[in-house]
């Protein structure tokens, strides 16, 4: 009885338990970060590049702090007001540390979901208005001219070899999306030169990262400057992102397309090239296996030949047409005489009927 009660309460131990969803905390206190003013480099304040007109470039960077908040994704990320009113933008001081209102923001505090498309495609994750050019300085919102999923992150503190910097790199900056790590376009140090390039599967996660690692530093303390990257050169990674494109492209489209769209499709096309499809509309081969979709995938024809008419009895082609074609014209020939015997015959419009005599309607033109 002992063992039978032990294995018992075993088993009730080993089953999972599903964590309830917290409401989003406040990640700062009002008043508790303090507001420090641009020192001011000249006489105009430009608001496109948000920075003092005049003055040298060298002294601009210089000029910058470090971030006084960051955020915690384990930590920050919950419930707020937009999981109930279905806005599906972040909220951008939530991705800088600095949110006060928690669970009450009218944004999400969580990382934007590559498979949810934006409502406006022209707005980045935070609901910003993008433009047509990037900045002189890459910073800013974006173009929506492209999608730029690789950032600049320049003002690297450099302590050991290139595989030790990229490993730092690759510690803080997957916190906010999966890291592309691809034959072509891995993530890259420009050793000697404090200079990395970080590209995402997603441009949503690019977009939060550039605002959560703005100003903030690695492993020894310096000041990061995030911004986008401009179009890599490289004709191998353009093709890269070409066929990246158009994979995307082809996804979004099946994904809003009606199956039974697609499925007649595959039908008109499988009937045009003379193949046969399964019930799951995959091409069958000759001993009745679903063909690959490979250069070298087998295909079946057609048999348009009468059940009681043997393979080695089928006419042989004449002509232009082979006696499979000539047999497919047949099929659809008695099938449109079938539609055309069965068709209601037109009757003449009652012109007693009672009503607005819309069927008297027409042109002088078609006596």
């Amino acid at each position: 009885m002992a063992t039978n009660e032990t294995s018992t309460v075993a088993v009730t131990k080993s089953k999972p338990t599903k964590k309830p969803l917290k409401p989003a905390r406040k990640q700062v206190q009002p008043g508790e970060v303090e507001r420090k003013e641009t020192p001011q480099t000249g006489k105009e304040y430009n608001i496109w590049y948000n920075k003092w007109a005049g003055g040298d470039r060298e002294d601009n960077y210089s000029n910058k702090v470090k971030s006084q908040t960051r955020c915690n994704i384990k930590k920050d990320s919950g419930l707020t007001r937009a999981n109930t009113t279905g806005n599906r933008y972040c909220c951008l001081f939530f991705a800088r540390g600095c949110c006060p209102y928690g669970w009450e923001c009218n944004y999400l505090h969580t990382l934007p979901d590559p498979d949810n498309a934006l409502p406006d495609s022209s707005k980045d994750c935070f609901a910003r208005e993008k433009f047509a050019d990037y900045r002189d300085d890459m910073g800013g919102v974006g173009s929506f001219n492209r999608q730029n999923r690789t950032l600049y992150i320049g003002r690297i503190k450099e302590t050991g070899p290139g595989p030790e910097t990229e490993e730092i790199v690759i510690r803080h900056f997957k916190e906010w999306g999966e890291i592309e790590k691809s034959e072509y376009s891995p993530l890259r140090v420009l050793q000697y030169r404090s200079v990395a390039f970080v590209t995402y599967k997603s441009e949503f996660n690019a977009q939060f990262a550039k605002e959560a690692m703005a100003c903030q530093s690695l492993d020894n303390d310096e000041i990061l400057n995030v911004r986008w990257a401009t179009e890599d050169p490289n004709p191998v990674s353009k093709e890269q992102e070409k066929r990246w494109l158009e994979e995307q492209g082809q996804e979004a489209i099946k994904a809003r397309m009606d199956p039974r769209i697609v499925q007649a499709m595959r039908a008109v096309r499988a009937l045009e090239e003379g193949d046969t499809l399964d019930d799951e509309g995959e091409v069958m081969e000759a001993d009745g296996e679903v063909s690959g979709d490979g250069p070298n995938a087998k295909r079946r024809k057609l048999d348009f030949a009468p059940p009681d008419m043997q393979r080695s009895e089928c006419p042989k082609p004449q002509g232009l047409l082979s006696a499979d074609t000539l047999e497919g014209l047949k099929y659809f020939a008695e099938i449109k005489r079938q539609h055309a015997s069965i068709a209601p015959s037109k009757s003449p419009p009652n012109r007693t009927a009672a009503g607005l005599g819309l069927a008297e309607y027409g042109s002088e033109d078609e006596d």
